[in-house]
Order: structure tokens, then C-alpha cells, then sequence
């Protein structure tokens, strides 16, 4: 796990300067170790200045920054054939005897943008690479997106980096998220992208709630079993709400310690209600809470990660740092969490109330573009966050097979067709199978950020401060990066 840049300088040799210029905005937090690459010479070093670009003048540079999750990972880049290459992810199911790095290495054949293509489309994981080869770059990103990659542009430059603020440091302004399912071409005219593998929108198919729930358990528990195959304990970030019960429940199945980690404001009801439920489960959990002068100290810091002043990312983002914090306290170094069930199995009120109004296509529509965007929406600062505390995040639900299952569902198996209707039905049938306590079955969903209470408080601050809320955290963030940049 780590950080990935990489860049193609389109008027000259410079480009394994630029890379280390990347790799340096991002070292804020603990690397093991740095790593450049030319097409044909890697360099390693544990410390970032001792890195010497002079060795490997190229047109062409990839950068990582490398930090040990499981005992086979093994810094970057790695040396091909006839090329290098970077790799930041997750293969399912994992070749325990070797790295992930070193599984993708093997599925790439010398003509790499072809094997690339392959890799993307057939590897079932949670990935980006990049391999550098003779004056251009090769770059993939799995279908769903949950590891972060950027890319950018000018006359002069074309790179790509786990985060914006790599890409911003070196002069690109216009930032933009690597469309996941997609592989890249990039060299001196810049970048040629073109689609592998994305999900499509069919008409639902017919299938009976109970067949779906059947099916979906199904995909859930090869998804779980897949992320903590190899591992003897894992944090679950724990509401005590339907989704994040479902994935610790099953968790547990795979005969692993569990470990619950709770985070709120203080006094807020919804803690009680986790710890009864993780009671119930028979889990262990670790309760986290905070007050509004620990919220205002955190916000310049993960308005940082997130690199996004928006209101609503920072107050889902806000529990995120702060579970990931607790999990790499606890020497955790994998979460799960149980982001994307609500995109795919229609957890938000905003779908029943667009039935009613206009009807089921619109609905499908909807949540078919909320699934195809929630790498920019969700998953890439929630893993950013993670990241940054030396933890990986590993999210079942955001698995291509299952999101692939549920695209195809009738809306009837996902929401009640009536005012305040129940939202995902198929996952609380799957909830009720598995024996999950009636009282997770049937809670009715709600946000983090008002569950936690961080919505209200983030208000008061705004407020003491005499501003509006979106002026209140633009001019943090601006300030965040003038003192960081």
C-alpha cells in the first residue's frame, strides 16, 4: 500500500525529477520506503532526498511511495521484461506467497498495452498501475474505482498520482479522476484513453426476492472471504446500521478476531444502539468519542487528505479519519467498512420519493449514474483518509460482481413503491437469513454525519465563526494548503 505518480515529460528528460517533486508533497505521513523508475532503471531508497533522478534522465518516470500491509508486500517499482512498473492495490482472491505487486507483474506480457487491456477487464481486484515503457506510460484502474488516480496535463507535462496535490505541486490545475474500467496510452501528445470493462444498464431481469437474497449472500460472502483471506484480525468501522452489521457478521464467519470501531460526538444516541448490537453479534467494540473543539482541531487536516472543502465530504470524511486513526492505534492495519451498499441496494430516500414522482426508469437511471460516479463520490476519500494512517480499506460491496448483480435488480427488490417506504429490501432479506437481530433488519437508514453528530457541529463552528458553511471550510482549505504546499 501506498502512493503512486508517475509522468511523462513531453520536451525533454526531466521526468524522473518531476516524480520525486510528486513523491515529496505526498510523504507527509510514513512511507517505508521511496521508489522511482526509467523504463529500464529502478532506484529505492528508505529516505526520499537520498532518491537521484541523475541516474534515470528520461522522457518517461513512475514514482512509489511504499508502506508495508502484509508481510509479502515488497516496495516499488518493479522491473519487467522490457519495462517497469508501479502497482497500488489489491488482487481477489490474494497469492498469499507472493506480493500483489508481483501477481500483476505476471499477467503483463511485452506487449503491455494489450496485456494491460487484458488485466483490467479479467483481474477481479481493487487496483491502478502504471508501467513505463520506452518514452510513453501504460495506465489501468479496475471497474470500480475504489483506489485513487488522477491525471493532468499542459503543454510541457502529462502525469497521473494517487492524490491531486501531487498533480497541483508540479503546475496542473485542471485535475481529473482516471476513469475507472479504463486503460491509458500516455506520451509527449498526452493521454489516449479508452474504455476495458464498465458496467452497463440492462432491463431488470425477473428474478423472486427470495432467489436475490440467496444470490446476493452469496456474492457478499465470497466478497468478505476474499478481503481477509491471509489475515488473523481486522477493524470493521461499526455504526451498529445494516450494512456495516452485515459485513461484521460475516466477517466473523471467516473465523478471524473482528474488531468494531465506533466513532460519534459525544452524546449522541446512535452509540448506544452500536453497542448493543455488537453485544448481540458478540463482538468486541471500541468505542471513539469526540467533542466539537476535536472536530475543529482535525478539519484542516482532513480537508488535506480529501483535498475538497465540500461540506458533506468532510463531514462523512471527519468519522472516517478518526475510525482509521483508532484502527492504526490498535496496529490494525486492514478496515473494512460498508461503503456502496447504499448506491447499489437504493439506501437513500432520494430514490422512493423519484419513484413516486417519476417513476421506475428514472430510478434505475439515477442509481446506475450513482454507482458509475461513486469513486468520486465516495470511495476515493475514504481511501485517501485511510491511506493516510498507514491503513488499508478494503470495501465488499464495492466489488465489480456485485455491483454487476445489482444493477440488473427490479427497483421492487430495493425499495417499497409508497411514501417513506423501505429502503434496501433485498439486504435486509439478506440480514434476516443470516440471523441478524430483528432491531438491524428493520432500522431505518441514516447518514453518518447526522448519526455521528458532526453535520450539526460542523454548523456551529461555521457559525461561531460568522460565516457560511462552504465559507467557513474554503478559506480553512485554502489556508490548509498555503502552509502544506
Amino acid at each position: 500500500m501506498g502512493a503512486l505518480v508517475a509522468a511523462v515529460d513531453k520536451q525533454g528528460q526531466n521526468a524522473p525529477k518531476i516524480t520525486i517533486v510528486m513523491l515529496e508533497t505526498l510523504a507527509s505521513r510514513h512511507f517505508d520506503s521511496f521508489g522511482i523508475a526509467s523504463p529500464s532503471v529502478i532506484e529505492i531508497q528508505k529516505i526520499l532526498q537520498d532518491l537521484n533522478e541523475q541516474k534515470l534522465e528520461s522522457r518517461v518516470a513512475i514514482g512509489y511511495g511504499f508502506s508495508r500491509i502484509l508481510s509479502q508486500d515488497k516496495p516499488q517499482p518493479l522491473l519487467l521484461k522490457s519495462a517497469t512498473m508501479a502497482f497500488e492495490g489489491r488482487i481477489w482472491p490474494s497469492e498469499t506467497s507472493d506480493s500483489d505487486a508481483e501477481a500483476a507483474a505476471r499477467k503483463l506480457r511485452p506487449e503491455y498495452e494489450k496485456s494491460a487491456e487484458t488485466m483490467v477487464r479479467e483481474t477481479n481486484g481493487s487496483f491502478v498501475f502504471v508501467i513505463a515503457e520506452r518514452e510513453r506510460l501504460i495506465v489501468g484502474r479496475d471497474p470500480i474505482g475504489a483506489n485513487s488516480l488522477y491525471y493532468g496535463e499542459n503543454t510541457d507535462l502529462a502525469a497521473l498520482a494517487s492524490e491531486r496535490k501531487a498533480l497541483w505541486r508540479i503546475g496542473l490545475r485542471k485535475v481529473e479522476s482516471f476513469p475507472p474500467g479504463s486503460i491509458a496510452v500516455v506520451d509527449k501528445e498526452g493521454f489516449k484513453i479508452k474504455s476495458s470493462k464498465t458496467l452497463a444498464l440492462e432491463p431488470p431481469r425477473r428474478i423472486s426476492m427470495q432467489t436475490a437474497a440467496k444470490n446476493l449472500q452469496r456474492l457478499l460472502r465470497q466478497s468478505i472471504k476474499e478481503r481477509v483471506s491471509g489475515l488473523k484480525e481486522i477493524a470493521v468501522a461499526f455504526s451498529g446500521g445494516l450494512d456495516s452489521s452485515i459485513v461484521a457478521f460475516l466477517a466473523k464467519q471467516s473465523s478471524l478476531d473482528v474488531h468494531l470501531i465506533h466513532v460519534s460526538l459525544e452524546d449522541q444516541p446512535e452509540t448506544e444502539y452500536a453497542v448493543k448490537t455488537a453485544e448481540e453479534l458478540g463482538l468486541p467494540i471500541h468505542i471513539c468519542l469526540f467533542s466539537g473543539e476535536d472536530l475543529e482541531r482535525i478539519i484542516p487536516r482532513v480537508l488535506w487528505i480529501i483535498e475538497d472543502s465540500n461540506p458533506l465530504n468532510l463531514s462523512i470524511g471527519a468519522p472516517i479519519f478518526w475510525a482509521a486513526e483508532k484502527a492504526a492505534s490498535m496496529k490494525l492495519k486492514v478496515m473494512l467498512a460498508g461503503q456502496a451498499a447504499d448506491e447499489l441496494f437504493a439506501g437513500y430516500r432520494r430514490y422512493v420519493d423519484d419513484y413516486l414522482s417519476f417513476g421506475e426508469e428514472r430510478v434505475r437511471k439515477e442509481l446506475f449514474h450513482d454507482i458509475a460516479s461513486i469513486h468520486e463520490t465516495n470511495l476515493e476519500r475514504d481511501y485517501k483518509l485511510c491511506n493516510f494512517h498507514g491503513v488499508e480499506l478494503r470495501l465488499p460491496f464495492a466489488d465489480y460482481r456485485i455491483a454487476e448483480f445489482a444493477m440488473n435488480l427490479p427497483t421492487s427488490l430495493k425499495i417499497e413503491h409508497r411514501p417513506n417506504g423501505l429502503r434496501k429490501i433485498v439486504l435486509r432479506k439478506v440480514a434476516k437469513d443470516l440471523g441478524l437481530p430483528e432491531p438491524v433488519v428493520k432500522k431505518p437508514k441514516k447518514a453518518v454525519q447526522y448519526t455521528t453528530g458532526v453535520d450539526k457541529a460542523l454548523k456551529r463552528l461555521a457559525k461561531k465563526s460568522g460565516m457560511t458553511i462552504n465559507e467557513y471550510l474554503r478559506k480553512i482549505f485554502e489556508d490548509s494548503f498555503k502552509q502544506m504546499m
